[in-house]
């Protein structure tokens, strides 16, 4: 892992160095300029000082299933009804820029243990955390080597199902909300679940022409009643494995959350999704296709314009049944061989 940055940084100060590549810092997009639907500058605020570039050949936005169709929104792009209330010029009319807007949710359930030590104790300590540093500065070990899971695993919430549809996230730690609360004082872990094929759809909207105001995420996760269906069965299967199976029995675990006492579908997904949280899979606010609803086409190119290419999670039409790093990585390397064929 630590080879696999170091050579990743190399490449990066290579790239640095390009005498045909500039990078700017401090600068924040305002929008992007047009002459007659093709792409022409690109404005910017650096140091609260507003600056354009030009363009050669194309603009390329990479700003993710978020930050994509905000720019584009802010420059004009989108739906044109929407858009002038804000008091934008439209350039080119396309309704589905922010639409389709899916992510994985993660169901958190937490299982306490006995008989073997998570990391919830170690975390809450100063001393063990003070251990944890100094296993990680002599050794390169301990838990700060580790991932965000330590073990992923699929699985069919039915089995006349072709492929999985489930997919878990193991820590072995607990807490209330990640990355905001502290971890629980007894020992646990988190057998995170989620349903990766989801039906609910949201979408990004801009509030305001400038693009410094944060647009509005909304994310309607769990709306479908698919979605509610397989997020049961995804608990219900969980508490099977840990509670039924051999493995976990010597251990003899205790569903902390959402708790057994609740067997009724609708009521287990409401307890649970108090707890849910994403796991920053978001994509499909500029979906790639050819219906009225698509924002670019087979080659990423925005439909209507020149010069303007979406490259990022947002043109995938679905979202891939697991973790989105990789396939993201491959619209990248696939968008990069365009642009140089082209």
């Amino acid at each position: 892992m630590v080879s696999g940055v170091v050579l990743q940084l190399d490449i990066l100060i290579q790239l640095k160095n390009r005498d045909n590549l500039k990078i700017i810092t401090h600068a924040h997009v305002k929008k992007i300029n047009f002459e007659n639907k093709v792409a022409k500058e690109v404005e910017f605020w650096q140091d609260n000082d507003l600056k354009k570039v030009q363009v050669n050949k194309e603009i390329i936005l990479s700003l993710g299933a978020i930050g994509s169709p905000q720019i584009l929104q802010v420059s004009g792009i989108g739906n044109a009804e929407k858009l002038k209330k804000l008091g934008i010029d439209i350039v080119h009319n396309l309704n589905g820029v922010g639409e389709n807007l899916h992510d994985h949710l993660m169901l958190r359930p937490v299982y306490k243990i006995n008989g073997i030590k998570s990391l919830n104790k170690k975390i809450n300590s100063l001393f063990g955390n003070l251990m944890i540093g100094l296993e990680y500065i002599f050794n390169r070990s301990g838990p700060m080597t580790m991932g965000a899971s330590q073990l992923c695993m699929f699985a069919k919430s039915d089995s006349s199902l072709e492929l999985p549809d489930l997919q878990w996230h193991v820590q072995p730690m607990s807490m209330d909300t990640l990355g905001a609360t502290k971890n629980h004082e007894f020992h646990a872990f988190t057998p995170t679940v989620s349903n990766i094929k989801p039906t609910s759809r949201g979408h990004v909207s801009i509030v305001d022409k400038d693009s410094r105001i944060y647009a509005k995420i909304k994310q309607n996760y769990l709306s479908t009643d698919n979605d509610r269906i397989i997020a049961a069965k995804g608990l219900k299967l969980t508490r099977k494995i840990i509670m039924e199976s051999k493995t976990f029995k010597k251990y003899t675990p205790e569903e902390y959350r959402p708790g057994v006492h609740i067997n009724n579908d609708e009521e287990l997904v409401t307890e649970a999704s108090n707890y849910a949280q994403t796991i920053f899979h978001p994509v499909g606010t500029c979906k790639m296709g050819n219906d009225e609803m698509s924002v670019v086409d087979e080659k990423l190119k925005v439909r209507g314009l020149d010069n303007l290419r979406v490259i990022d999670a947002s043109i995938m039409p679905k979202i891939t049944s697991g973790n989105t790093n990789a396939p993201t990585i491959m619209i990248a390397e696939k968008g990069a061989d365009m642009i140089l064929k082209q």
